[in-house]
């Protein structure tokens, strides 16, 4: 069954269309997650703890392909919602080109300030080098990094979510191939989780890169011959502010974490983060796949001014987000054991910690959903600064509140409980502007 933008949603069909995006992103989270699957137990815990220090510095330059992808699939499809095909190419080729060239540009600048980040990181004598070589390697496939993220976004506009599916598969193959391959085989430690990943991205781009250059693809999308034109990419930078606030701020709260878990409890606790962030990566990722692949419906729609629509999705995926969290709940208590075993189960006391850590900071699951919900639904709808406002208040403001807060009163688990705090407060702030922006977007 053909799927199109234009289609009324019923749960059936909205869980169909949205559920490659979902299987995307879990997917993609998942071959994240096997770099550290290798590096702990191949490489050893030191240099887990390393790659995780340095890895929020990559997700910040990474971001900005989220940002373009996100803010300009949103403005492209409302683009099509109005019937301007000839103008939504145009635009959506000028943000393909835009995460080249800042890639480019990206990709110098960490590559030449990755050592005086780590030791500002705080990286200890024995991580430093891991550090280095794991960040400097990274950054040279840092721009197919942004063009994966930004094509995924795009290819659920054209209609073709599966095919960004099976990119994602593609890519990921790739990364777990070469990661037992160059790391267990070859022993090539954190460089060769870093050159994995690397490829993995490339194969992630060029397969996307090279449907969309073809005239006859088949969706309503092509990359054209077109000029850069600032307003439409100033806009779609804004639209996107949301996304790029909250993994930039994900990553500066991550940095924060590692000072405050080095301090409470040395490498050993940046070790436990390490497994606590790969876990919230693959359960956040079927949210964050929910809204990628939700969000040009409901722009398309908007632009189509048909609210009844609007209406009807705002309120399935409220519904559907609610029973997702408390499933989700359950399933990560379930798994602490099992998942602290298969990373740090060689050590007794880092993995008596690791299944604490699991075990309360992941009760915020039950909300999670529908904050990242309410901001991508405010993106979709281009009211970028909404979203963005709660982005920055649930990622950055209410989290480094409680992490510099609550340690003093409950010391390590303080930390741990740092997420449940911050997603509590970020509820609050996401149902105040549903209820102020109700009438002016007409979503109930």
């Amino acid at each position: 069954m053909n799927i199109q933008l234009s289609d009324h949603f019923d749960y059936k069909r909205l869980l169909r269309f949205v559920a490659p995006s979902i299987i995307m992103m879990v997917f993609t989270s998942i071959y994240g997650v096997v770099d550290g699957l290798f590096v702990s137990n191949f490489v050893g815990d030191t240099a887990f703890a390393a790659i995780n220090l340095i890895m929020p510095v990559n997700s910040i330059l990474g971001g900005v392909g989220f940002m373009l992808g996100t803010g300009g699939s949103a403005l492209v499809a409302k683009l099509l919602g109005e019937q301007k095909k000839e103008k939504a190419n145009r635009y959506f080729t000028m943000m393909i080109w835009t995460s080249v060239i800042v890639g480019i540009a990206l990709s110098g600048v960490g590559f030449l300030v990755m050592r005086p980040v780590a030791l500002l990181l705080g990286a200890t004598e024995g991580m430093l080098p891991h550090c280095v070589t794991y960040g400097a390697v990274t950054m040279i496939f840092n721009t197919s990094f942004m063009l994966q993220y930004a094509f995924q976004a795009f290819l659920i506009v054209a209609e073709k979510p599966k095919l960004g599916l099976w990119s994602t598969v593609a890519a990921g193959v790739t990364n777990m191939v070469f990661d037992a391959l160059f790391i267990a085989v070859f022993k090539w430690g954190v460089a060769g989780a870093a050159v994995a990943t690397g490829l993995s991205q490339c194969v992630g781009a060029l397969i996307p890169l090279i449907y969309f250059l073809r005239k006859n693809n088949n969706s309503s999308l092509r990359l054209i011959k077109t000029r850069l034109e600032m307003r439409p990419i100033l806009k779609a930078c804004g639209n996107g502010s949301s996304e790029m606030v909250s993994n930039a701020t994900s990553a500066l709260i991550g940095i924060i974490y590692n000072f405050q878990l080095l301090k409470y409890a040395g490498e050993n606790g940046v070790a436990s983060y390490g497994v606590l962030m790969y876990l919230q990566f693959v359960f956040m990722a079927i949210f964050i796949g929910y809204s990628m692949g939700s969000a040009p419906v409901i722009s398309y729609h908007y632009g189509a001014e048909n609210y009844g629509e609007l209406k009807g999705l705002f309120k399935k995926s409220n519904l559907l987000m609610f029973f997702t969290g408390i499933f989700m709940v359950v399933a990560a208590q379930l798994l602490a054991v099992p998942l602290a075993q298969l990373f740090v189960g060689y050590s007794q006391e880092l993995f008596t910690m690791t299944v604490r850590a699991l075990r309360i900071s992941t009760v915020s699951f039950v909300i999670v959903g529908f904050n990242i919900f309410a901001s991508g639904f405010f993106t979709a709808l281009n009211d970028g600064g909404v979203s963005a406002a709660i982005s920055f208040l649930r990622t950055f403001v209410f989290k480094m509140a409680a992490i510099l807060l609550l340690p003093l009163l409950w010391e390590l688990d303080g930390i741990w409980l740092a997420d449940v705090t911050a997603e509590v407060a970020a509820f609050g702030i996401s149902l105040i502007f549903l209820f102020a922006k109700r009438k002016k977007y007409q979503y109930v």
